[in-house]
């Protein structure tokens, strides 16, 4: 997109910005104020999310998993959250607890659907009986500045 002001391309002017993405490149900078790494170079997967769900035994041993993918929907609820995460194989639901993580559980207040993270920690079964992953640590892997296109569910029609 080119303004008339700078003549480059990729430059956005804060009139060009709508009020999400400006909440979101306010919310970029205060991550990098932390000291996080909003665009690391890699991470250390081990599992994919259908790899979770399709092995996950009830009473197994506990299985530590290391999985990245993009949030694509959140519930936050004071000192808890849960949070959907897609990959390539398919979504698994992530649970983080701001005891288990200290203050990066702030730096997760700062983030939104569509930022991709990698989250690392154990498998286990919600109440509700969901396959889920209880996030011992979190890695902000690309923080997203637009936000998603809004998705169309398919019908039988």
């Amino acid at each position: 997109m080119e303004t008339p002001d700078s003549g480059a391309p990729d430059t956005l002017q804060p009139d060009d910005i709508n009020a999400l993405m400006l909440r979101r490149r306010e919310e970029l900078a205060a991550l990098r104020e932390m000291g996080i790494d909003t665009y690391p170079h890699g991470y250390e997967v081990n599992a994919s999310s259908a790899d979770i769900i399709a092995s996950f035994a009830e009473g197994g041993d506990v299985r530590r998993v290391s999985v990245a993918g993009r949030i694509m929907s959140m519930r936050r609820m004071g000192k808890a959250s849960f949070f959907h995460i897609q990959d390539s194989a398919g979504r698994i639901q992530v649970y983080l607890k701001k005891y288990d993580l200290g203050a990066a559980y702030d730096a997760f207040r700062l983030l939104d659907i569509g930022d991709i993270l990698g989250v690392e920690g154990f498998v286990f079964r919600t109440r509700t009986g969901e396959i889920s992953i209880h996030a011992g640590s979190f890695q902000l892997l690309a923080k997203s500045l637009r936000p998603l296109p809004v998705v169309k569910e398919k019908t039988d029609e």
